[in-house]
Parts: structure tokens; sequence; C-alpha cells
């Protein structure tokens, strides 16, 4: 039999915004996460969606740790993540998680070359990716080789998803979160995103977290989880 290995593990994991307006330190906290337990199995590809306020943006920066949570433990691939220092926490995010932000965050003056190179840089401290790496990736992801030098202020909507998909995982993750990518795409522009990203997930073999409120992008994945479903905050909240 084989065991199964997670890539996101929360045990009993609790976070709170602070509360200016508490009338005592025991109400000092807002509770927007409450997940007693939840697992994400390697290599799936999981949709969470949920409604404006259920708490997806803070449970990906529990994922990413860029938050910690009030208690509990995160595990990611089997390591302890939350329980690292910040700077552990941040060199293990650049070496084993890639993110796709909703707005991209590339750095319109720079290329599209330096774009990923610098994703390089802080994932694996390579001053100058192998330039046929980069190529590969964009050849992959129907990017030509011709748009590398251009800025990334000059590139279509379509082609900055596509560079920052390379951007994301130009370090080999294990893990890829995808945030809202999709929200100012017209149909045909979503649909092929899409199809780049799972055909993504099959080539690089890596786990794949896709937030999103729009439910009709589920079919795409193997396992669909409603936040308000695992959130007990959400629940007390209602």
């Amino acid at each position: 039999m084989t065991t199964k290995r997670w890539s996101i593990e929360f045990d009993n994991v609790t976070f709170g915004y602070p509360n200016q307006n508490a009338a005592s330190l025991a109400d000092c906290q807002s509770l927007t996460i409450d997940i007693k337990k939840w697992q994400v199995e390697e290599n799936q590809n999981v949709f969470i969606s949920g409604q404006s306020g259920s708490g997806k943006s803070t449970l990906l920066n529990l994922i990413c740790g860029t938050l910690k949570p009030t208690s509990g433990t995160i595990s990611i691939l089997g390591q302890a993540f939350s329980e690292l220092s910040e700077g552990k926490r941040d060199r293990f995010r650049a070496e084993h998680i890639g993110v796709v932000f909703q707005q991209f965050n590339l750095i319109p003056y720079l290329s599209v070359k330096q774009n990923i190179e610098l994703a390089a840089y802080f994932g694996k401290g390579l001053k100058i990716a192998p330039s046929e790496t980069i190529i590969n990736i964009c050849n992959q992801l129907n990017l030509p080789s011709a748009l590398l030098q251009k800025p990334a202020s000059q590139l279509s909507v379509g082609q900055q998803q596509r560079v920052a998909i390379a951007r994301a995982l130009i370090n080999q993750p294990e893990l890829l979160i995808v945030d809202e990518p999709t929200s100012a795409l017209d149909t045909s522009a979503r649909d092929s995103f899409m199809q780049l990203l799972m055909d993504s997930a099959k080539r690089y073999q890596f786990t794949l977290l896709f937030v999103s409120h729009d439910l009709s992008l589920a079919h795409y994945f193997e396992k669909h989880i409603k936040l308000a479903d695992i959130n007990q905050a959400w629940e007390a909240s209602e």
C-alpha cells in the first residue's frame, strides 16, 4: 500500500487579525481562519473557491509563509513551515513554492528575461539563470524567445500571464499557487490560460492550488474545495 504524501497540511490552524476596538485582551483578535485539519495530496490539482471575506487571501498568505498562524502548525512538503524563522521561510518559499499573482507583479521596466532571472536569483542564488532553461520554459508556454529582451510593460495581458508562469516555474517548484489570474480576461483568453496552466501541471508535476471566486473554472480540477466548508471561522461569522 502506497503511503500518501502531502504538499500542504493544516493542523488546528487559527489566524486572527488584531482588533483595535476590542473590549478585552481575550477579544483582541478577530478570527479569520480556523481550520482543524486540511491536507492537499502531492501532485494534486485543487480549486479553492470562496465568497469575498471568506479568508482566501489570508489562507494563501499562511501557505506562502508571509503570515504566521496564531496557533497550530502548517506543514509544506513535509516541512513544519510555520515554525521556521522568517528568513528560513523566505528561503524555503523561494526554493519550493511558485506563485502567480492576480496582477502578475512583473517589474515593468525590466525585460522578460530579467524578470525571470530575478526569480532564479532569489530561489537558486543564480546571478544569471541559464538562457537555455529560460528559452525552453518560454517555448513550452508559447512565449516567443523574440520577446525575451522586451520590457514587461510592452507586453499584452496574455503575454504577461505567460511570463508570470515562467517566472513561477524557473525554480522548478513542487507547489504552485495561482491567485485569481483570470478576473480581467474574456472567455477565450481565460480558457486558453487555463489549458496552458493544466498542461504545465502535467509537464512539470507540481501540486497546483488555484484560488478563485469563478466557479465556472472548477471543472478543470481534480478537486474543488469551498473554503467555507473547512474554515470554521467563516461558519461562526455567518
